[in-house]
């Protein structure tokens, strides 16, 4: 077990993304996972039926144990909620991880459509939290929502991340899973340039928790010390794996198979 990647997100009863799908994760790629649980949810693959938000003061205390003990080599965000949560896990960072590596996922609707942060909170997001990241990782509505303008095809893609990168993070991987044909291009923009990644596009349903799990295999990479087109690549490996593994779970937008890498072969 090498890597410890502290994780500050929302809970999934469903199991499928959020807390649940980060330590499946961080797990089957052989680091080792903390949380800081900012909201829980009742949710399955028909989507989000409630959220209780946990009050800020006891996300920082999460945060506050964990990093003060266990410490953390790369620290991973996902839903966040509002603006106080997202001031005080950056203030939390600030004070107790200056120098960790961030992967920002900046969760903003759950893939039945119910909205996991409020709009007042993404201006907070865009100036508290994105100039921290070592690697911001949005979707292309996230991706629209952060600029403000449609993203149409491949070269806005790569303008998009290069404009997100101007916003502060050291380097944005933006996922293309919601654009059209045969193939997933993500792009990602930093210090090197700008590079595409490619892969089979997979046709099913189940792909509850894709983005979850993206960042997170991210930051095990990064908390391993791995350089991050190397990251990246083994996390996108990893997804699309689990994917075309998916155990067929639930009515509606379903879970990956999240512990592929810890079966025996053919298992």
């Amino acid at each position: 077990m090498r890597g410890r990647v502290l994780i500050v997100a929302g809970s999934d009863s469903g199991g499928g993304a959020g807390i649940q799908a980060d330590i499946k994760t961080v797990t089957a790629l052989g680091g080792f996972a903390m949380t800081a649980i900012t909201a829980l949810t009742a949710q399955n693959t028909l989507g989000v039926h409630g959220v209780l938000p946990i009050a800020p003061d006891f996300i920082a205390r999460q945060m506050e144990v964990v990093l003060d003990d266990l410490g953390a080599d790369a620290v991973k965000t996902g839903m966040l909620h509002d603006s106080a949560v997202i001031r005080t896990v950056a203030d939390m960072l600030a004070a107790k991880a200056p120098d960790v590596p961030l992967v920002c996922d900046p969760v903003m609707i759950a893939k039945g459509g119910h909205a996991l942060l409020v709009e007042s909170a993404v201006d907070a997001l865009r100036t508290l939290l994105l100039p921290r990241a070592a690697v911001l990782t949005p979707n292309l509505p996230e991706a629209e929502t952060l600029l403000g303008r449609p993203i149409g095809d491949l070269s806005a893609m790569e303008e998009a991340a290069v404009a997100l990168r101007r916003l502060g993070p050291a380097a944005v991987l933006l996922k293309g899973g919601h654009g059209a044909g045969e193939e997933v291009v993500d792009v990602l923009a930093d210090a090197h340039g700008v590079h595409r990644f490619r892969s089979q596009r997979i046709a099913t349903r189940h792909t509850h928790g894709t983005g979850c799990t993206l960042a997170s295999a991210i930051a095990t990479g990064i908390a391993q010390g791995m350089e991050l087109a190397a990251a990246v690549g083994r996390a996108r490996d990893y997804v699309q794996e689990a994917i075309r593994r998916a155990p067929g779970y639930g009515a509606g937008h379903g879970p990956l198979d999240h512990g592929y890498t810890m079966r025996a072969p053919g298992s």
